[in-house]
């Protein structure tokens, strides 16, 4: 596995534990990798706080009862080798700590005191090393009333591994969560500091700081994660670049189903995603009655009419036609399922976006009964939950779409504010760069031309839909607040690897 690639995976807190057993299996020591681990999240303390210290500020470590509170003891020792007022804070007694947790805290030079809320007066930063990826219930007494009070001081705050409260599957919360400026985890991100609210409770992924602590990646191996951060780094080597003899019909020719009135529109849009993304050719199909509006509006697409799906299946005897889009401003109702249907009989790779995801609701078997397509579904949480009410996004937003994908046999993009695009083989990839902005009206359809034309120029669907997703949201951010959703079209270029 590229070193490169094996940065985007994430891990669930399973295999984070795998990780380690697998690493102490193969020599490595439990203490060392502790040790190594407070050291990071010392350096990564300083790092942030600086030096020196306001007159009578202090360091406060928050230390659990398991491996998380030692890595806390770890930090703490540094922190005060370096200089720092340190004042650590166990949950417990001394007595019940166990292992490595226990040796730390024997090499701990300070006092020791118990969890004390009111004990924050002085914090310049709190680190929390209370609870890691183990956590399964609700914080409750002490430990509740200890982190209110965390996250209340006007503190720098520092997660060690996860936040207390935040479940690393999910990016769910348990109950009340540490809120953490940073968070630096180890060997791997985890899946909860990639989707949200489990994202912003770290600090933002940018502030989610990866430290080596001497786990070989060729864990990675046995392990075998199918969770990615979507990035380049992800669909790269995928990513469709015209060579010098390319012209426009080994790039692609992209086939978009236009609607009427009054979403003329969002075909528009869809159709010009597709052409800025790099499809060599883009035809959007307009029916008589809006050929004249949409021929006038669109000078770079062409525009071919038909009045019925006799006839939009005739466009497609140009077998130069190898990737479609159905849903912006398409309609809904059966005309538009036997359309979806039709095409993926003819084994041309599809896009299938609002009004077709709408038609497909009770359905899916029209999708299951088409083998020779490759097929990618785009849907935001409402259509999600009508054409998948067994899939609960908001228990487990990655599980859900994984199952989504199962069910459908093709590739999901469940958007959102962690846009995840999962695949029926199990592979899934969260997108963490979407600007909030985004969320207008049009920006849906941008994105499905974009994923249509990528797929169009030969990138495999759950490949191309990653990269759509990835595009789409660094478009965004270049367009910058205020947008709308033909901003984008003028972004895309620049934004392009």
């Amino acid at each position: 596995m590229p070193s490169e690639f094996s940065k985007n995976i994430l891990l669930t807190p399973a295999e984070s534990r795998q990780a380690d057993a697998l690493a102490m299996e193969a020599g490595a020591e439990g203490l060392a990798l502790m040790e190594a681990a407070g050291a990071a999240v010392a350096e990564i303390t300083a790092d942030y706080i600086g030096t020196p210290l306001e007159a009578g500020g202090e360091i406060v470590v928050l230390c659990g009862p398991g491996n998380n509170g030692g890595d806390g003891f770890v930090a703490a020792r540094h922190l005060d080798d370096w200089g720092y007022p340190v004042r650590l804070m166990l949950a417990g007694e001394i007595g019940a700590l166990k292992g490595d947790a226990a040796e730390m805290a024997r090499r701990w030079p300070g006092q020791i005191e118990p969890m004390n809320p009111k004990g924050l007066g002085h914090a310049v930063a709190i680190i929390d090393a209370l609870f890691g990826t183990g956590l399964a219930r609700p914080l409750e007494g002490d430990f509740a009333a200890m982190i209110d009070a965390a996250n209340a001081h006007d503190a720098f705050k520092v997660a060690v591994d996860v936040p207390s409260g935040l479940d690393a599957a999910t990016g769910n919360t348990t109950g009340l969560c540490f809120a953490a400026d940073t968070t630096v985890t180890f060997f791997r991100r985890k899946v909860g500091q990639a989707v949200a609210p489990g994202r912003f409770l770290c600090g933002g992924l940018e502030h989610v700081h990866v430290a080596d602590i001497g786990i070989r990646d060729a864990v990675l191996s046995e392990i075998k994660p199918q969770t990615y951060l979507n990035d380049p780094g992800l669909w790269g080597d995928s990513f469709a670049f015209p060579g010098p003899a390319a012209h426009k019909y080994l790039r692609g020719h992209l086939l978009v189903l236009g609607g009427r009135e009054p979403t003329l529109g969002a075909s528009r849009l869809a159709s010009m995603a597709g052409l800025r993304v790099g499809a060599g050719l883009v035809t959007l199909a307009a029916p008589s009655e809006t050929y004249a509006i949409q021929a006038t509006a669109l000078t770079d697409i062409m525009v071919r009419r038909f009045d019925s799906a006799f006839g939009f299946m005739g466009l497609l005897a140009d077998n130069r036609i190898n990737s479609v889009l159905i849903g912006p401003g398409a309609g809904v109702g059966e005309k538009t399922a036997e359309i979806v249907q039709d095409v993926g009989r003819r084994g041309r790779q599809m896009v299938l976006d609002a009004d077709a995801l709408t038609s497909l609701v009770g359905r899916l078997d029209l999708l299951t009964s088409v083998k020779k397509s490759e097929i990618v579904l785009t849907p935001h949480e409402g259509e999600f939950a009508r054409l998948f009410p067994s899939c609960n996004p908001r228990e487990d937003r990655v599980k859900a779409a994984r199952d989504a994908a199962r069910l459908a046999g093709s590739v999901i993009v469940l958007k959102g504010a962690s846009t995840v695009v999962a695949a029926p083989d199990g592979r899934a990839s969260i997108a963490a760069n979407a600007p909030s902005w985004l969320s207008v009206a049009g920006t849906g359809d941008v994105l499905g031309g974009m994923i249509a034309g990528l797929m169009a120029q030969g990138m495999p669907a759950f490949e191309a839909a990653s990269a759509g997703v990835w595009l789409h949201g660094e478009a965004g951010t270049e367009a910058g607040r205020g947008l709308v959703a033909s901003d984008l079209l003028s972004c895309i270029p620049s934004i392009l690897p």
